[in-house]
């Protein structure tokens, strides 16, 4: 059990140095442009891949926290956060596109994640589902929809590799990796990224509220069907931001109404 007292060892806080609610790109380089959407946004701390930001929504703190690439360092600032007393975490980041109905530039809404990954497995068996969390997920639906985003719901799949997506042929293993690709695209699974997995089972493991949104900065299977014409990326995370911010302030208001 984390000493919640001690200054946690990575993200180099204590209690009472964060909110109860949390916003959690991957990139540190990002925390400052998310933090600029809240209130009285303060730097608070960087180490490792770590950086972390304060800020208020309606008068509440916020914290904005790096987590950076994949499972196992997702696991740890969850952990850590939840040791400071967060409860509450949104992750918001990038995704690529599975589902051919998702474009470069839409928003996609985790609701589950399939767990290709290795850390979620360290805290629970195959079986257990990586699910957002309820209110988080409607949060975030919610303000996809007040803000007039073009988004998709539904399940992402959450991998550790990047370069096992991207150049699979060249793997060991490419025929297992192509297997389950062309499954995943079977059972409608609308993206690919590399955290909600950890993030949900992490946060189910702790009985705390995670959700996840994610840009869709490319579809490879678009391209692939001839959908997509021209091979654009889009990398303005700013709708995706937005929704992660108005989610997270209609969390705020409704925990204050409970």
């Amino acid at each position: 059990m984390l000493d919640t007292k001690q200054k946690q060892y990575h993200i180099n806080v204590s209690a009472g140095d964060i909110g109860k609610y949390c916003i959690l790109p991957g990139d540190p380089a990002r925390c400052k442009l998310i933090a600029s959407f809240l209130d009285e946004p303060e730097h608070i701390s960087t180490n490792r891949e770590y950086t972390i930001y304060n800020g208020k929504l309606d008068g509440e703190l916020v914290t904005v926290c790096s987590t950076g690439i994949g499972g196992p360092s997702t696991a740890i600032a969850v952990e850590e956060l939840f040791a400071c007393g967060a409860h509450t975490m949104i992750r918001v980041g990038t995704c690529g596109g599975i589902s051919l109905g998702v474009c470069s530039g839409d928003i996609v809404i985790a609701t589950g994640a399939v767990r290709q990954d290795g850390t979620s497995h360290e805290y629970a068996p195959p079986e257990f589902p990586a699910v957002s969390g309820t209110d988080a997920l409607f949060a975030l639906r919610e303000a996809a929809i007040a803000n007039g985003f073009k988004h998709h719901t539904g399940i992402v799949q959450s991998k550790d590799s990047f370069y096992g997506q991207h150049s699979p042929h060249r793997m060991p293993i490419s025929g297992a990796l192509d297997a389950k690709w062309q499954a995943w695209k079977r059972l409608g699974v609308l993206a690919s990224e590399m955290e909600a997995s950890t993030l949900f089972t992490v946060g189910s493991s702790l009985g705390i509220e995670c959700g996840a949104v994610f840009l869709c900065v490319w579809n490879q299977e678009r391209f692939s069907a001839g959908l997509d014409t021209k091979n654009d990326e889009f990398h303005d995370t700013t709708d995706a931001i937005k929704a992660a911010v108005d989610a997270i302030r209609i969390l705020v208001q409704n925990n204050r109404k409970k």
